[in-house]
C-alpha cells in the first residue's frame, strides 16, 4: 500500500516534533553558551524555534513541469534537507486508488501521511511536499528524513496501471532527485515502500518491473 493511502496512517514522525523542536532548541543555547555550536550551525536551526518557519515560495516546485497541490501541514514536517538531513534514498510507493483519493488523504490533516510527488498513470506528476521537508511517507521516522517519496497511481495487484507513460516520467522525477542529493541509481538506494523496516505495506509490488525503471532511470539521468 502506499504513504497511509487506503490504511491506518502512520503516526510515529508527527509525535515526536515537538520533542525534537525542544531538543534542538534547548541544545542550541546550551552550546551557545559554551562556545561549542559554530555560528552557521545556528544559522541552519534558528527557524526550528517554535513560532518560526522557514521561508517558502507559494507554489514552487522541485521537478520541472510538476503541479503544485499542497499537501495538509499535518501530513509532513518542516525542514531544511539536505542541510539538516541528508538525502540519499528514494521511496516507490503506489497509491491503492486513484490519483485524485491520494490528493484527498494527502490534504487531509487527519490522515498523517502523505508523499512528496504522486505520477498519475498518464506521466502527469503533482508534488504536494516540497523536497527540503520530511513527509510522512515510509512509516519508519528514520527513512523519512533521508529518503523522497514517489507515489504511483493504481493498484499493485493490477499490473496494467503501471503504464509507459508512468514509468517514463517517474523515471526522469528520480533521475533529477538521484542527481541533485548525489543518490546512487541502485536497488540500495532506490526501494520500494515493502522494503522500509518496519512497515506493513507491500507495494510497489510484485508486477513493478524494477529491472525496466532502473534502466529508464539511468537513461533519464544521462539527460537530466
Amino acid at each position: 500500500m502506499s504513504a497511509g493511502v487506503g490504511s491506518g496512517a502512520p503516526k510515529k514522525d508527527a509525535d515526536r516534533r515537538i520533542g525534537r523542536r525542544a531538543l534542538l532548541v534547548g541544545g542550541a543555547a546550551a552550546a551557545v553558551g559554551t562556545g561549542v555550536l559554530a555560528r552557521d550551525e545556528l544559522a541552519k536551526l534558528w527557524w526550528r524555534m517554535p513560532g518560526v518557519e522557514k521561508a517558502r515560495v507559494e507554489g514552487a516546485v522541485d521537478f520541472r513541469g510538476a503541479r503544485w497541490l499542497a499537501a495538509s501541514t499535518g501530513n509532513f514536517r518542516w525542514a531544511d534537507r539536505p542541510d539538516d538531513y541528508g538525502v540519499d534514498m528514494v521511496v516507490i510507493h503506489v497509491t491503492q486508488g486513484s490519483l485524485a483519493s491520494a490528493v484527498q488523504v494527502f490534504q487531509d490533516p487527519a490522515h498523517r501521511a502523505a508523499a512528496h510527488y504522486i505520477v498519475g498513470k498518464d506521466g502527469g506528476i503533482t508534488q504536494m511536499i516540497r523536497e527540503l521537508d520530511v513527509a510522512y511517507h515510509a512509516g519508519n521516522r528514520s527513512y523519512n528524513e533521508r529518503s523522497i517519496g514517489i507515489e504511483h497511481e493504481g493498484f499493485v495487484d493490477r499490473p496494467k496501471d503501471f503504464t509507459a507513460a508512468m514509468y517514463a516520467a517517474s523515471a526522469r522525477l528520480t533521475a533529477g532527485i538521484c542527481r541533485r542529493y548525489g543518490i546512487p541509481v541502485d536497488r540500495e538506494h532506490i526501494i520500494g515502500h515493502v522494503e522500509v523496516p518496519g512497515t506493513d505495506h507491500t507495494d510497489p509490488g510484485e508486477h513493478w518491473d524494477w529491472d525496466r525503471y532502473l534502466r529508464l532511470v539511468r537513461e533519464a539521468q544521462a539527460t537530466v
